[in-house]
């Protein structure tokens, strides 16, 4: 296949999962408002679910078709989705708004997200993920979702403004709006998967690295529309609720039905990425506890150095699929620079916050 033709079926694959996805969180907000569900619970559950749709598709159809090709496409895409939707999607928002973040977030959720993330990493450093994992995978979906039920209690009601309003509108609605999301979900998952396969072979670049980069931003740009729309309506909530949700949505149930519907020969890993991105997936999950904790708020500048890191991250990927020296070498110029002072400013910002605190008691 010409490498023009795949170009184009990547990009129409994308804009296909764009509209599928706007459609289906439309019709999934509407639904939450009709049952009258806080915003926090809606970011965490509804809106992440239908942001991680794309996300679902693609890792599915990828492993359905088989293969060792199919299987880096569907774990990469949710790997790189997650680091995505920390370091591009969580600070883009912050750069266009400061996020104040919910003490559940620091207490609760982004530790649930830390220990599956590892225990995901854990899954799969044999190689494979097997389908008893999935199967456990999957159990947790289950038990989180009875959490977030019982949690949706215990949260104050909020007003609706002017616009969620406006959005509430009646059952056939959105119901219709979910239908006419999942067809389009569907076509364009399969054609960015096509394509996304046919560049990689074209390029000679191996589909683990397409998976991290192209598919993963593609499948994620729900995520990052969603949440740049709630920071810029001020609706904190939904943005960070929306991260860490689809986040814990895409190991705890892509991974976990992707191992399942493997079967017997279970879901491949390639050792690249137990190596090198799944810790980085690991970590980026880790640095969100001082920067949620340090003050409550996520900050423009914060959300501009997390942007930054996913540009070391794809610089890194893009020179890492050539056959160079210059990789080593960047390599080491992150560990030896950009992550030391990662490392300072987080416990300079930490350390500044509690001497507001001790001087404001």
């Amino acid at each position: 296949m010409p490498f023009a033709l795949s170009a184009f079926q990547i990009v129409a694959g994308i804009l296909l999962l764009f509209g599928g996805g706007e459609l289906f969180v439309a019709g999934s907000v509407t639904l939450s408002l009709l049952l009258g569900i806080p915003q926090i619970v809606i970011g965490l559950t509804v809106v992440s679910l239908g942001t991680s749709a794309p996300e679902l598709f693609v890792s599915l159809l990828s492993t359905i078709q088989g293969g060792s090709a199919g299987d880096a496409i569907a774990v990469s895409n949710v790997v790189g989705s997650n680091i995505f939707n920390v370091l591009v999607v969580l600070g883009a928002s912050a750069a266009v708004m400061p996020l104040r973040v919910k003490s559940r977030l620091v207490r609760r959720d982004v530790p649930l997200l830390l220990g599956v993330s590892m225990a995901t990493w854990g899954m799969a450093s044999g190689g494979r993920i097997t389908w008893v994992a999935g199967l456990a995978l999957i159990t947790g979906t289950v038990i989180n979702l009875l959490w977030e039920i019982r949690s949706a209690k215990e949260e104050p009601a909020e007003a609706a403004d002017d616009l969620d309003t406006q959005e509430a509108s009646t059952l056939p609605v959105a119901l219709g709006k979910l239908a006419g999301g999942l067809v389009l979900l569907v076509a364009g998952s399969q054609v960015l998967v096509k394509g996304a396969i046919a560049a990689a072979q074209g390029l000679g670049v191996s589909e683990t690295v397409i998976g991290l980069t192209i598919v993963s931003a593609g499948t994620s740009m729900p995520e990052l529309v969603t949440s740049l729309v709630a920071a810029y309506r001020g609706k904190a909530d939904l943005a960070i609720g929306n991260v860490v949700g689809s986040n814990l949505l895409n190991q705890l149930v892509i991974l976990g039905l992707c191992a399942l519907v493997s079967g017997g020969r279970g879901l491949g890993v390639d050792p690249v990425m137990l190596a090198r991105d799944f810790p980085i997936m690991v970590a980026t999950t880790l640095a969100c506890l001082p920067i949620f904790w340090s003050g409550g708020v996520i900050t423009r500048l914060e959300g501009w150095i997390l942007m930054g890191l996913y540009v070391l991250y794809a610089v890194e990927q893009i020179l890492s699929s050539s056959a160079s020296t210059v990789a080593d070498e960047f390599r080491l110029l992150v560990l030896v620079v950009a992550l030391p002072a990662l490392m300072v400013f987080l416990i300079w910002s930490t350390l500044r916050w509690r001497q507001q605190r001790l001087r404001g008691a």
